[in-house]
């Protein structure tokens, strides 16, 4: 039995196989986890719905932004963007389901007898593990509860506010909270963010850091797993973090990890269709 990691897939079905084939992945007794954004951009995102959705008692996964896209277009086809390769999710059959299935994944997994942490974006820095999954918790309420999903869905873009502050309540609250989980990337260290800037580490704009650099982070010393900022390339220098997204989608090598092992695994089967176009 073994417990593998992959980067974001993005609709990017074969690069995911072709790791699965190497590691000669068994859904019977293996179990893969999965940091979120598995459709949009690439070339298969319903069939890379449809093939997880198979698995799915094999799967950990966590939402990322592009999931939660998903979701909020699938309640309303007008906000489909013009890069979305989303319309053939939510035209197809089985689309409601699959859009049902998402909406019942967590932001947030903690694997405790491993003591790691799974997640699209991050973890703020003025928040602790245990922290984050209650915050963590307020989001996946609403997402599973179809009197407050429309609220969630209509609210949930935006980049203020910036900081959180638990004072906040209702959506302003609910946003701040998948801001940090789902798009972060820099912020201070108490823990405002820049949702702006989204290219390598040393783009930061004035006060900024990338948000897992501040050695007096709540979480430091804690092995947490994520994907998101394609430009890190899949490689972060700080002790116990992993980053998986490497942007297969426009081109780079999708990555396993195996999480007892650290050992990973590439695959650079990226479709020629996607390459070039950033995530």
């Amino acid at each position: 039995m073994a417990t593998y990691a992959v980067g974001d897939l993005q609709g990017c079905l074969e690069p995911l196989k072709c790791l699965l084939a190497q590691v000669k992945f068994d859904p019977a007794q293996d179990t893969l986890w999965l940091v979120g954004d598995l459709v949009n951009r690439g070339p298969a995102s319903l069939e890379t719905l449809r093939y997880l959705y198979a698995i799915r008692n094999s799967l950990v996964c966590v939402l990322g932004n592009h999931d939660l896209h998903l979701i909020a277009v699938a309640y309303n086809a007008e906000r489909l963007k013009k890069n979305d390769t989303l319309r053939e999710i939510i035209e197809a059959p089985d689309g409601a389901q699959l859009v049902e299935w998402l909406r019942r994944m967590p932001l947030v997994h903690h694997d405790a007898e491993r003591d790691v942490t799974l997640v699209h974006a991050g973890i703020p820095p003025q928040w602790s593990i245990e922290k984050a999954l209650l915050r963590a918790a307020e989001v996946e309420k609403a997402l599973r509860d179809d009197t407050q999903l429309p609220l969630f869905l209509d609210g949930m873009y935006g980049n203020e506010p910036a900081k959180w502050d638990k004072k906040l309540h209702g959506i302003e609250r609910l946003r701040v909270i998948t801001n940090y989980f789902t798009r972060m990337r820099f912020c201070t260290p108490d823990g405002r963010l820049d949702l702006k800037s989204k290219e390598g580490l040393d783009t930061a704009p004035p006060g900024y850091a990338p948000w897992f650099s501040y050695p007096e982070r709540k979480a430091a010393g804690r092995r947490i797993v994520f994907g998101h900022w394609a430009a890190l390339e899949g490689q972060c220098d700080v002790p116990g973090l992993f980053a998986l997204d490497t942007g297969c989608v426009w081109g780079g090598s999708m990555t396993l990890m195996n999480i007892d092992t650290l050992e990973r695994i590439t695959c650079s089967c990226a479709s020629e269709e996607t390459r070039g176009n950033p995530a």
